[in-house]
Parts: structure tokens; C-alpha cells; sequence
């Protein structure tokens, strides 16, 4: 734990300084100025490239960075997390993620003393095996016809990681499988799937560590009955699989215990993608293409452990994104993936960053003193270009932005990609050139514009630029690129929860609405009680009882 407030130690305190004179800076007339720029400042790492140069900072500022990060003992950290440390303290658990997708021999991760190694390699042998019965077409429904349709049930990391991930790889899926998502509780959610399923061919993955997750749980048993108005009790073992470690309500529920794939409490749910919690995404692209998934983080992990601070990718990213936030006061990130098949990323770093990071306490139980994590947001390009870019270039807020580019597309349509990414290298560099007066004034001119229209014009023509950003180059969306992607956002989302001082695996404030809901659900079924809620909540209720009450009647 930190003895030192963030703010007095001698690394912030220089970083305060040298930000007075960066506020002066203008990116154009560092690029004039520094005609290497590029060249000093991209890293890569497991095959991609970070081209950070478009930020408003110097060798210096990264050198003040560096320090800031030492002297918040990220190194020490990091190699805690690694090692099996409990450090996600408040709930006395270790963070091993990256234990999941480690090579057997690479792997020198201990939870009390016991390696976890075996156990992680166990379980994907299981995810192995059952996903090559069911894509060969050994693993059958009741009536005896081949699995056409995989429905993953679950809420929040059990959710947002594989739709996303099965989303961007959805080249390599097979061509019989089809996944869906079901996680809201809103029963609208669940309809329009089952609207699309047939019993006979479907596949429920239940995803709840305890199978108690009350979203999770009543979907689950709504899909179950929907089942079972065409199958018999007997044959729910073949259409429903559990990732989870609670045998005796899996068992109750009617899985098979055999067809149940277990995950561990040092999995936290936001970082569970690579556990059995992928398991539609080892059914759906192959157990082949999952393990390079796997690989492609663990090459991640390896650079993140091993380069020097200097030199390392999520670290670079990381501080990157704490100079813009406490010292420039950037209250927002936005992520603009130029692929159509990574549209689900901006919401998995919603979940990644945001209830990681959107902490108010440090590790000590003291205010942390400074902001913390961002709002995280974002769309596809181009169609950010054509919602919320506006903003971005004018707006009051200057807003910095991770644009995502992938060189080689999935597709053979002529031109598309050329066009693809001119808009996004374009739009990387408008941001930071902006345009000025003389410049909007010259344009204007040469098309005839008469000067009182011209002045008119001229300022809502000009950009002031200087608005920073990152540029992350993928080689291709392939598992291996896709897996480094991932684990490169889960490390930067470390370094920076390690230099605010705060424990970035716990997420009490979700537990406090679940808890009132409880109490309000069963309010809603039987009588109210007027003396636990305020006016406003009472007045609510009252009105969702009326509704029930008027649609009985009808």
C-alpha cells in the first residue's frame, strides 16, 4: 500500500511543473519541429504497433511518466499480480488471469501455495473435447440432429467478452454454428432469441460462477421451461451446459456435473473471457483458433512483464492516458475501432476499464485525490464520423481517442479498405493539425467566397487541432492479434489503477442496487412497505403494481 498521497509525491509534483509549459504546445509544430517523431514514438508488441506520437508530449514527459510509475511501485505490482498475490485485498483473492492463457511450462503462478496450472490446463482439455464433439457433429440433440445454434446465458464479463470476441472472429466461425447472447434481464431479450431457435438444435450455456446470479438464473430457468414445452425432463442434458463451480445447483437444475466447466474465484467475471466463460468461443471458431487467441494474450503478458518501462506498450499506453487525464483533465476516452466486426470493443472496455477503475478510495481507505477512470465510449468508424466526430473536433471537451486500424481486411471487396483506412489515419491527423484562420481564409478565397460571407464563415471553419490520440495497428483481426488487443487494454487498465493507488478487481458499488432490488422485487409481488423507500421510490412502485393489477384484468 501507498504511505504517499499521489499528488505529494515528487514525480506528480514534476509532472505539475512540466505541464505548465506543455499546455503551450501545439502537436503541428512538434511534428515541424521533429521530423523523427514516429520514429521515437511506436512500440510494438505481439505483433501490434502503438503510434503514440500524436499526444501533446515530449521525451521529457515520458521521462517524468516513468518515474511517476516507478515511484508508484507498478513494477512491484505487476510482478505481484503475476506471482498469485492476493491483491484484490477486499476480497482476499489472488488476480490471475493470465494464469488462463499460459503455456503449462510457462506458468509459475501459485494461489495458496499450490500451482494452478494443472487446473487451468484440465479445463481447457474439457473445453477441447466437448467443443470438437459438438462442431463434428458427435454431440446431438434429443431427437438426433446436429447442434445449429449455441445460446450463451449470462451477464456482464460472462457476456460482453465472448459476444464481442465471437463478433470480431466471426471469420473463422463454422459454417453450422450460429452463437447468441442472452444477458438482460428485460424478457424481451430472451424472446427474440428463442423467437429464432429451434429446441431441437440448441445448445444453453449457463454461465454463473455460483449459479445464483439472479439475471443469469432467470433467464436460465425461463430458456429451461421454453424447452421443456418440446423435450422431456430427461433430455435437458444434452441441450444445457453449465460454466460453473456449483455442482449441486447445476445438478438440481438438470446438467449433467459432467458437462459442467469450472472457473476460480481468482478469475474476476470482467477478465474471465480467456477461462471456460469462452467456451461458445471455442465451439464457435474451434478449439485451434481459441488456443492462438489464448497465445496471442499470453504474448502480451510476456512483453508486459518483461520490457523494460520504457519500452512497454501497456505501460506507454497507460500514462499516456494519466497525463491527459489528471493533467490535461480529459473527463472522457473514446474508442473508435475501423472494423465493422470489432463494434462490440468500445462496450468490453466499458466494463473492463470502468468497473475497474471507477473507483473514488485508494488501497489505504483515503479519497485518491485526483480523477480517475474516464468515461469510456466509442463506435465503429466511419460511423463515428458521422454521429459524435463533430464533437470531438469542436466541442468545449477535448476528448482523446484510440483509434484501432486492422491492415489486412476479411473480405475481397475492392477499394473498401484503402478508403477504410484513409478515414482513419485522416481523421487521426485532423485531430491533431486542426486547421487554422489563414488556412480557412485561403480556401475560402480561392472559391470566391466575398469577404462579408467570409467572415462570416471563418470561424466556424477553423479547428484548433491539437487534440490527442493513439493509433493501434493490428496486422490482421486474427485470434493471436485479437488476444494481444484485449490483453494490452486489461494491462493499461492495471498500470493505471496501480498509480491512483486503488484496488482495480473488486466492484462494490454494483452490489448495492442488486441488493435493493431484492427487497423491491418482492414488494412488487406482495405488499409494499412504505417505510424502507423514499417518496419517490414508493410513488414507482405504486404505478408498476397499478399496471400489473390493470393487465391481469384485461
Amino acid at each position: 500500500m501507498h504511505t504517499t498521497a499521489l499528488t505529494d509525491t515528487a514525480a506528480f509534483k514534476a509532472l505539475q511543473h512540466h505541464h505548465a509549459k506543455a499546455v503551450t504546445w501545439h502537436m503541428r509544430e512538434l511534428f515541424a519541429q521533429q521530423p523523427d517523431r514516429f520514429e521515437r514514438m511506436h512500440v510494438r508488441a505481439a505483433g501490434l504497433l502503438l503510434d503514440y506520437s500524436k499526444n501533446r508530449i515530449e521525451s521529457e514527459t515520458l521521462a517524468l511518466l516513468m518515474s511517476l510509475a516507478r515511484e508508484r511501485g507498478v513494477e512491484a505490482l505487476r510482478e505481484a499480480m503475476f506471482r498469485g498475490e492476493k491483491i484484490n485485498f477486499t476480497e482476499h483473492r489472488a488476480v490471475l488471469h493470465t494464469a488462463l492463457r499460459a503455456p503449462a511450462q510457462a506458468c509459475d503462478a501459485q494461489v495458496d501455495g499450490q500451482p494452478v496450472s494443472q487446473e487451468v490446463h484440465a479445463v481447457l482439455d474439457h473445453i477441447r473435447d466437448f467443443s470438437e464433439r459438438v462442431r463434428s457433429g458427435a454431440w446431438r440433440g434429443y431427437t438426433g440432429r446436429e447442434i445449429t445454434d449455441i445460446v450463451n446465458i449470462g451477464i456482464g464479463g460472462s457476456f460482453l467478452g465472448p459476444q464481442m470476441v465471437c463478433t470480431a472472429l466471426r471469420n473463422y466461425r463454422h459454417a453450422r454454428l450460429t452463437t447468441h447472447f442472452v444477458s438482460n434481464v428485460d424478457g424481451h431479450d430472451l424472446d427474440e432469441v428463442l423467437s429464432r431457435v429451434d429446441p431441437e438444435t440448441t445448445l444453453f450455456i449457463v454461465a454463473s460462477k455460483t449459479f445464483t446470479t439472479q439475471e443469469t438464473m432467470l433467464n436460465a430457468k425461463s430458456a429451461r421451461a421454453w424447452f421443456l414445452r418440446h423435450g422431456q425432463q430427461a433430455d435437458l442434458a444434452r441441450h444445457f451446459v453449465a460454466v460453473s463451480t456449483n455442482a449441486a445447483e447445476v445438478e438440481s437444475f438438470g446438467i449433467d456435473p459432467d458437462n459442467m466447466f469450472p472457473f476460480w474465484d481468482w478469475v474476476g467475471g470482467r477478465y474471465s473471457v480467456w477461462s471456460a466463460i469462452g467456451l461458445p468461443i471455442a465451439l464457435l471458431i474451434g478449439f485451434e483458433h481459441f488456443s492462438a487467441f489464448l497465445a496471442g494474450a499470453h504474448a502480451m503478458d510476456r512483453h508486459f512483464r518483461d520490457a523494460p518501462l520504457e519500452a512497454n506498450m501497456p505501460v506507454i499506453q497507460a500514462l499516456i492516458g494519466i497525463w491527459n487525464r489528471n493533467f490535461f483533465n480529459s473527463e472522457s476516452l473514446s474508442v473508435a475501432p475501423y472494423h465493422q466486426w470489432l463494434r462490440y470493443f468500445p462496450a468490453y472496455l466499458q466494463q473492463l476499464d470502468m468497473e475497474s477503475n471507477g473507483k473514488r478510495i485508494t488501497r489505504d481507505g483515503t479519497p485518491v485525490g485526483v480523477a480517475t477512470c474516464p468515461f469510456i465510449w466509442g463506435d465503429v468508424g466511419t460511423n463515428g464520423q458521422h454521429a459524435f466526430f463533430q464533437l470531438l473536433h469542436q466541442g468545449t471537451n477535448v476528448t482523446p481517442i484510440d483509434f484501432i486500424a486492422v491492415l489486412k481486411p476479411s473480405h475481397g471487396i475492392d477499394e473498401h479498405q484503402d478508403v477504410l483506412l484513409a478515414n482513419c489515419f485522416a481523421q487521426s491527423e485532423a485531430f491533431m493539425r486542426g486547421k487554422q484562420a489563414d488556412e480557412v481564409r485561403a480556401d475560402l478565397e480561392r472559391q470566391g467566397v466575398d469577404a462579408a460571407e467570409l467572415a462570416a464563415l471563418l470561424p466556424h471553419k477553423t479547428f484548433d487541432g491539437n487534440r490527442p490520440s493513439n493509433t493501434l495497428l493490428l496486422p490482421e483481426l486474427s485470434p493471436h492479434a485479437l488476444g494481444a488487443m484485449i490483453a494490452l487494454y486489461e494491462h493499461k487498465t492495471f498500470v493505471q489503477g496501480a498509480i491512483w493507488g486503488i484496488n482495480s478487481f473488486d466492484q462494490w458499488g454494483v452490489e448495492l442496487g442488486k441488493v435493493l432490488a431484492k427487497t423491491i422485487h418482492g414488494e412488487l409481488r406482495s405488499e409494499p412497505n412504505p417505510a424502507l423507500h423514499d417518496a419517490s421510490t414508493n410513488a414507482l412502485i405504486a404505478l408498476a403494481r397499478q399496471a400489473r393489477q390493470a393487465d391481469q384484468q384485461h
